[in-house]
């Protein structure tokens, strides 16, 4: 981000009110980025990696690949979630970073030798790579035709790797460079990965959204025409979260088929890999943080326990989000959140001190 974020239009961190000097219209004041919930959640977010990375000293094999499932569509959702919550740009494409990420993983596996695990971060800097000249012919679109033209190119995409017979061509091939690994190390190491990555984004995210660059962004989803008077680079801006989620998507896919060890066009380039990330954002609360995580765990309880209904559980995943977008137009923690005030992961600030109401800033 160029010097221009400078001018987003937000309380300075080195102005009176900061230092809590007075201020002749309002007092001593000063500016809070926390809540006492959210000292709480750092707390608990805290012991919640404590223990989950003990879990496989006293859990089941079966806990730990349930993780690596849900962190996938995880980490997919709050990839999704920045670039159209955060960043404006709905897209119905990401599948194409996702299938990417485990198209690379694989080939730098049974082609060139290296361990799947070393691939998986280079598979989201492939994907990030990709992702440049691939923006080029996506930001000539605006709207619905952006996001009609991220699934074209996720099916070009498809295509292309059906087509290409070393990897496997469209009935894809399985993952051998795993086959001499004991099942057991395989397992642990696929869900320290999975745990790293969780982390990386729930905290990376967080970082980002609190910093002026965060608040930029905001801005741009919010009005364009605005943040760009305001000396925001709003090109510059959407390109950086475009990759940033490229790359994310492009980890998740990586890690998703080095758990499965097989790896296929449509199973890669499918797109219910995005329509799942829409439902988990849309259904948690879509341009939060808090809302993926909630929506990722409601998910995976529907996944796990009615997906044996088939065709009905798919009804009862659109009724759902249908139900939803009707009754709670911010999502289930939009709307715990109006009620309650509880903010978890807060990116807004406050204005607060003698005199001077608790007034969010963004």
């Amino acid at each position: 981000m160029s010097s221009h974020a400078a001018h987003v239009p937000v309380l300075p961190q080195d102005s009176p009110q900061d230092h809590g000097q007075a201020s002749p219209a309002t007092g001593p004041a000063r500016v809070r980025r926390a809540t006492p919930a959210s000292r709480g959640a750092a707390i608990a977010f805290a012991l919640w990696v404590l223990m989950a990375a003990s879990l496989p000293w006293w859990g089941e094999s079966s806990w730990m690949r349930e993780f690596v499932e849900f962190s996938c569509y995880f980490i997919l959702a709050m990839m999704w979630n920045l670039l159209a919550g955060y960043g404006g740009m709905v897209s119905v494409g990401q599948q194409a970073f996702f299938g990417l990420g485990g198209y690379v993983m694989l080939a730098l596996g049974n082609l060139a030798g290296l361990n799947p695990f070393l691939a998986i971060p280079l598979a989201a800097v492939a994907a990030a790579a990709l992702a440049v000249p691939v923006s080029r012919i996506a930001f000539r679109l605006q709207g619905g035709y952006f996001a009609i033209g991220t699934w074209v190119i996720a099916e070009v995409f498809r295509l292309t790797l059906a087509n290409i017979p070393a990897v496997g061509g469209g009935s894809g091939t399985s993952l051998t460079a795993l086959r001499g690994m004991d099942r057991d190390l395989r397992e642990l190491l696929t869900y320290g990965t999975a745990l790293a990555c969780v982390v990386l984004c729930i905290v990376g995210l967080h970082v980002f959204l609190r910093s002026q660059r965060g608040l930029a962004l905001q801005a741009i989803r919010d009005n364009e025409v605005a943040a760009e008077s305001q000396g925001i680079a709003v090109a510059r801006m959407k390109l950086a979260v475009y990759v940033v989620a490229a790359a994310g998507c492009g980890a998740a896919g990586a890690l998703y088929f080095v758990s499965n060890l097989r790896i296929s066009p449509d199973a890669a380039f499918g797109v219910q890999w995005t329509a799942f990330a829409i439902f988990i954002v849309v259904v948690g609360g879509i341009g939060t943080l808090e809302g993926p995580m909630l929506g990722a765990v409601l998910f995976w309880l529907l996944n796990k326990f009615l997906a044996d209904y088939g065709t009905w559980y798919q009804i009862g995943l659109g009724l759902l989000a249908v139900t939803v977008v009707i009754g709670f137009r911010q999502g289930l923690w939009g709307w715990l959140r109006q009620r309650s005030g509880i903010e978890l992961l807060p990116t807004r600030r406050w204005l607060v001190g003698e005199g001077v109401e608790d007034v969010p800033r963004r």
